[in-house]
Parts: C-alpha cells; sequence; structure tokens
C-alpha cells in the first residue's frame, strides 16, 4: 500500500465564509473534531487540539490562512517539536459551489515521518479512518449553523 496523501471532499450546504469559520476558529473546531481545540488562527499561530481527558494532546502550527479559501496546519510534529518539518499537513481547500461550499481536505507528509513501516501504516489507516467520520461531521456542523441563522 502506497502511504501518500489522504484527500476527501464534500459538498457542504454552507457558504464558504462559514465553512472556513468551522475550520479556522478552535470554537468550532472543538464541535465537529477535537474535544478542545486551542490555537491562533494565523500563519504562525501555535496551539493545540486536545481528545478526551487530556489523554491525547497534539500541538499544531497554522501554515496557512486565506479567508474564505485556504486553511492549513501541521501536526503530529515528533516529539510535540513545532519547528520540526517532519510533521503532517492538513489543507482545507474551499470553493463557492451553488449555494454552498466544495471542501478538499488533503492530509500529507507520513511518508517523510520517519515511521517504521508498520508504524506509518498504522498511522495512516487511522487518520484514514478519522478523516472519514470527521469530515461528514464538519458538514453536517456548518449546515447547521447556517440553518440556525
Amino acid at each position: 500500500m502506497e502511504y501518500g496523501n489522504i484527500v476527501r471532499e464534500i459538498y457542504v450546504e454552507a457558504p464558504p465564509e462559514i465553512v472556513f469559520e468551522v475550520v479556522s476558529k478552535p470554537e468550532h473546531v472543538s464541535q465537529w473534531w477535537a474535544d478542545e481545540a486551542e490555537f491562533e488562527s494565523t500563519p504562525g499561530g501555535t496551539g493545540e487540539l486536545v481528545w478526551g481527558e487530556r489523554v491525547d494532546v497534539v500541538p499544531m502550527v497554522v501554515v496557512d490562512s486565506d479567508p474564505p479559501r485556504l486553511f492549513s496546519f501541521r501536526w503530529c510534529h515528533p516529539d510535540g517539536n513545532l519547528d520540526d518539518e517532519r510533521s503532517l499537513l492538513v489543507t482545507f481547500e474551499l470553493s463557492p459551489s451553488g449555494t454552498g461550499t466544495q471542501l478538499r481536505l488533503t492530509e500529507s507528509g507520513f511518508r517523510e515521518m520517519g515511521w517504521e513501516e508498520a508504524t506509518l501504516a498504522h498511522h495512516y489507516k487511522d487518520h484514514i479512518s478519522g478523516w472519514d467520520t470527521y469530515v461528514p461531521q464538519l458538514g453536517e456542523y456548518a449546515a447547521g449553523l447556517v440553518r440556525s441563522l
């Protein structure tokens, strides 16, 4: 199996401005993905994503923010070192489509992590499973925000 990029696309019944907020603001990220999220949403901004009762705390750094079309961040840094280029890059690309948004999520950098084959396979499959769960939740959450306006 090739452990390249993970790509997920979804149509969201919400305008790009709302979807951008949903993927780039901690108060929204904690509603569809992490149990807690705290980060600065500007390039170079750092923070963390938390699952469980702080059982899994993952540092992250924002790479790019171009509202309402692009948001990206790096996470899964070895030893939590945010300066290490060996990390996973998550990019959300947003395009207007009809009355909603076409969202494309890409996660890359798996091979560059330097993991042994079994560890690489485990993390890659875990992230596939995660995005298969969380990307639809992102879409439902964003559409719900529009319905509540």
